[in-house]
């Protein structure tokens, strides 16, 4: 019992000392730093304000609208980058204009004359040879001379209008001298297509009385042939008109067998480009 006694009171007197050491611990340190340093200011605590606000149904639909219609003009503004013609690229057996500079055509020269005007294929030359009174201008292939042209003036005989020399049959008739002249006159056979004791003939493929600026022209396309066999023929443009009191008359010919090998496109260009001025 009495053992008991002191082992109680043992216990007792260590609690109290352990008590009186942690007070006198925590007095200390109240007014010390734990490190021996300076003390460190304190940092002021910054405050991030974070603001949302909520976007109405009608606003987000006008942005998604504005969004849309923005990608949408910028794929047509591509799409039109791409398929705008390119000048440079060529088309297939074209040559490309690499530069974009007018091209110009130099298959022909233009020429005006006094009263009428006309394209001469610039691969021609001119030719003094006048073959028919009146002749003012002539030129002919300078590969070959059975391709040429020839601008022939004349007096109008007091004529205002080529309607006044009659119709185009009429007009033909008289100035049938133009499809050349038959200098043989003795008797043949009928033979090779030719009338009995003729040795040319000409057949008309097109006649016709066309207006262009308020002017009447006579034009006409015809093959005449020969009985020397030369070329297969001739193929002869003959175009007339009345101007400032003149009977101008165009006449071209191309022989058969260069008209099938390129003569042809070159003859009806030529004829096209003639006109009174």
């Amino acid at each position: 019992m009495a053992a008991a006694t002191s082992a109680s009171s043992l216990t007792a007197q260590f609690v109290g000392l352990n008590a009186k050491s942690l007070q006198s611990s925590k007095a200390s340190l109240s007014g010390r730093s734990l490190c021996a340093g300076p003390a460190m200011p304190a940092k002021a605590a910054t405050r991030i304000v974070v603001s949302c606000k909520a976007e109405s149904s009608a606003e987000a639909t006008t942005s998604r609208r504005a969004a849309i219609l923005s990608l949408t003009s910028a794929a047509a503004a591509v799409a039109a980058l791409t398929l705008q013609p390119n000048s440079a690229e060529a088309a297939y057996g074209e040559a490309a204009n690499i530069f974009g500079a007018v091209k110009k055509n130099t298959d022909y020269i233009p020429y005006a004359g006094k009263g009428f005007r006309v394209d001469i294929p610039s691969k021609w030359n001119p030719s003094p040879q006048k073959e028919f009174e009146g002749t003012v201008l002539r030129y002919e292939d300078n590969g070959d001379s059975v391709s040429n042209f020839a601008v022939i003036k004349n007096t109008a005989e007091g004529k205002s209008k080529i309607e006044d020399f009659g119709s185009t049959d009429d007009f033909l008739n008289k100035y049938s001298y133009l499809l050349g002249e038959q200098s043989y006159a003795g008797a043949t056979r009928s033979e090779g297509g030719f009338d009995k004791n003729k040795v040319a003939a000409a057949n008309v493929f097109e006649k016709e009385a066309k207006t262009v600026g308020g002017k009447t022209y006579y034009a006409y396309e015809l093959l005449t042939r020969s009985a020397d066999g030369n070329e297969g023929g001739r193929h002869q443009f003959i175009t007339a008109t009345v101007n400032n009191g003149e009977l101008i008359i165009f006449r071209a010919q191309a022989g058969e067998k260069r008209w099938f090998k390129g003569a042809e496109k070159t003859i009806r260009e030529l004829v096209a480009s003639f006109s009174a001025a």
